[in-house]
């Protein structure tokens, strides 16, 4: 079974760490269960025996060597292997932003977190603005950037269906993106020990459809589309 018949996935990098995590327990598992196994193998059928003398083996012998030696150019392969996955999902998650459809401003604090979305007119800073707490509402299937600010001390924003996690440094404005996939509401937390209310400091975000974002932008920000409605009857 793979690890989305049990989790859900709701961003578009969500099955590419699951799929490296994957990788890495099935190699990890392979060598752990091998290793075991001759272990116990070799502890059972050496060991102490009456009548057997011990024998002192220097390790040497090429023979012996060779159980050193070619265990150990597999694991280098299987690391290399480990090495290039993560890599390769670092630098697409954390390197490589593409063009966003929206960006969100989002401020952690002791113990809330302030999410600044953009209004009908799709900018951030402008009167339209709509700043909720504990709520992040997010188009599905539109990739958003995300500017990450802490008003005290260290945070971390993480959300698991998105398998995303990302500190936030106190004084530093962090970037990064995703895109959500899935609609529904799901869970965000702080996942870093940030003071005694750590553990109240808990949000969800609102994947939502085009219709249903819009009727979020009517609701948030009704003086901004009656002022948009009246400008263009004047005309």
């Amino acid at each position: 079974m793979w690890i989305q018949d049990y989790l859900d996935q709701a961003s578009s990098i969500a099955g590419d760490i699951d799929n490296l995590f994957i990788i890495i327990t099935w190699i990890v598992g392979v060598w752990f269960v091998a290793v075991e196994g001759i272990f116990f193998y070799f502890m059972f059928k050496y060991r102490e025996k009456e009548g057997v003398k011990a024998q002192y083996v220097t390790g040497n012998d090429p023979i012996h060597k060779r159980w050193i030696t070619w265990p150990h150019v597999l694991v280098l392969i299987c690391d290399v292997v480990l090495i290039v996955g993560a890599v390769r999902i670092w630098v697409m998650v954390k390197q490589e932003l593409p063009e966003p459809d929206a960006t969100v401003r989002i401020t952690a604090q002791q113990w809330a977190w302030t999410f600044q979305h953009p209004g009908p007119d799709n900018q951030l800073d402008t009167e339209d603005d709509i700043t909720l707490i504990d709520e992040l509402h997010v188009e599905v299937d539109k990739t958003y950037h995300y500017q990450l600010e802490s008003r005290d001390v260290l945070h971390a924003f993480s959300v698991p269906v998105f398998r995303l996690r990302q500190d936030i440094i106190p004084g530093r404005r962090m970037i990064g993106w995703f895109t959500p996939t899935k609609t529904g509401a799901y869970d965000l937390q702080c996942a870093e020990m940030c003071g005694i209310g750590h553990g109240l400091m808990p949000a969800k975000v609102y994947i939502e459809g085009p219709g249903e974002h819009a009727a979020f932008h009517a609701e948030y920000a009704p003086s901004v589309a009656a002022t948009t409605i009246e400008s263009g009857s004047m005309e």
